[in-house]
């Protein structure tokens, strides 16, 4: 799964990066320690056909609900799933976008059984990555709601060890056929969610600040020293 993630980087890199032709007057601020509830930028198809990059809450908010409380447990869609469950169906169909991130988190059971030891999944060259996502529009309250979803595959043999989901990586030469407002084939949704291999990625272990989303700072995102328990413990 994904239940928390970093975005270290301004709209101009991702201008450049993700060939975008409009993005929000809102500048990005670095974040660490993004939670689902927050605000992230998200890069989709605008109506008239160029990528746009937008701020959107995290957790889906599916179109016939009015309960914004319900994105709290749609932070996340399984891809084996997605194209058939309510919730997500429709968006899959018509509203793909791509969830840049500078990394994202996750947590490795220890010996003990009980306790967790929280690491950093990144880029080597510190570069973004994008995952598949969805977004939805939906009408809380009377006011207009924007959110997404990332989607989530098996583990590849890198992610395994960690846990038994990890988020659906998109590689630069699907960004089109991801952002495209055409259905996918069962072919193309089968390369697309296939686990395969993260070249270039790597994890480091990172400090239990992670576990308060409250804590935003650096310090989050910044790597630990190596203990009996996480020494070795690579890609």
């Amino acid at each position: 799964m994904c239940g928390r993630f970093t975005y270290q980087f301004d709209w101009r890199l991702l201008a450049r990066l993700m060939h975008l032709v409009r993005w929000q007057d809102v500048e990005l601020t670095p974040r660490f320690n993004v939670a689902p509830s927050q605000d992230a930028p998200v890069i989709r198809r605008s109506v008239d056909g160029v990528r746009e990059g937008v701020l959107l809450r995290w957790g889906l908010v599916p179109s016939w609900s009015d309960d914004p409380a319900i994105g709290n447990r749609l932070v996340n869609a399984r891809s084996e799933t997605v194209a058939t469950k309510p919730a997500f169906r429709d968006a899959f169909a018509k509203r793909r976008c791509l969830v840049p991130v500078s990394g994202f988190y996750e947590w490795r059971r220890l010996a003990d059984g009980k306790s967790k030891q929280p690491y950093l999944i990144a880029r080597a060259d510190h570069q973004p990555m994008a995952f598949a996502g969805l977004w939805e529009h939906a009408t809380v309250g009377g006011r207009p709601l924007e959110t997404f979803t990332i989607l989530t595959t098996s583990p590849n043999p890198q992610i395994a060890a960690l846990h038994d989901r990890m988020p659906v990586l998109i590689p630069p030469e699907r960004f089109d056929l991801w952002l495209g407002p055409t259905r996918l084939s069962e072919a193309e949704q089968a390369a697309a969610f296939a686990p395969n291999p993260w070249p270039g990625v790597e994890l480091h272990p990172v400090s239990r600040l992670v576990n308060n989303p409250r804590i935003d700072t650096p310090e989050v995102a910044a790597k630990v020293p190596e203990t009996d328990e996480t020494s070795g413990f690579l890609f």
